[in-house]
């Protein structure tokens, strides 16, 4: 392979995370209001509480990801969004669900918490919260 052609090659290939589809798979962006309008049209919420140094979150994230990967229909029919512990951790959303510490995961629908885990990292439990939420947005 040519210099010029592997450069442009891997270029492209690091520009590719930063695409709109891999911003899509990787989950929304918590606002106050966004949570309550996808919660308000009956959509099943998948609330992840993390932050970008802990440790904890990264191995919950590649878990995640890989269930996802394993399971499109999780990522086609739950809602993903992150919420940004530096940014929100201290905010009325923590506060009024309790929320003990960034590594959180946390399923709604409606007004309702459909499961919660706290700084656990295993695939078996985390498929079992990803599953009650796709049983959930199956039977909207």
């Amino acid at each position: 392979m040519q210099r010029r052609a592997f450069i442009a090659l891997a270029t492209a290939a690091l520009a590719v995370p930063m695409s709109g589809a891999y911003a899509a798979t990787k989950g929304l962006d918590y606002q106050p209001e966004l949570l309550q309008a996808r919660l308000a049209a009956g959509e099943v919420v998948f609330l992840d509480f993390k932050a970008s140094w802990c440790s904890t979150c990264k191995a919950q994230e590649q878990v995640i990801d890989a269930l996802k990967a394993a399971n499109p229909d999780y990522a086609a029919k739950i809602t993903f969004i992150n919420v940004d512990w530096d940014q929100w951790g201290k905010s009325a959303i923590v506060k009024d669900m309790k929320i003990p510490r960034r590594s959180t995961l946390v399923v709604l629908h409606g007004n309702q918490e459909l499961g919660r885990i706290v700084a656990g990292t295993s695939s078996k439990q985390i498929k079992a919260l990803l599953d009650t939420a796709l049983s959930a947005a199956m039977a909207a």
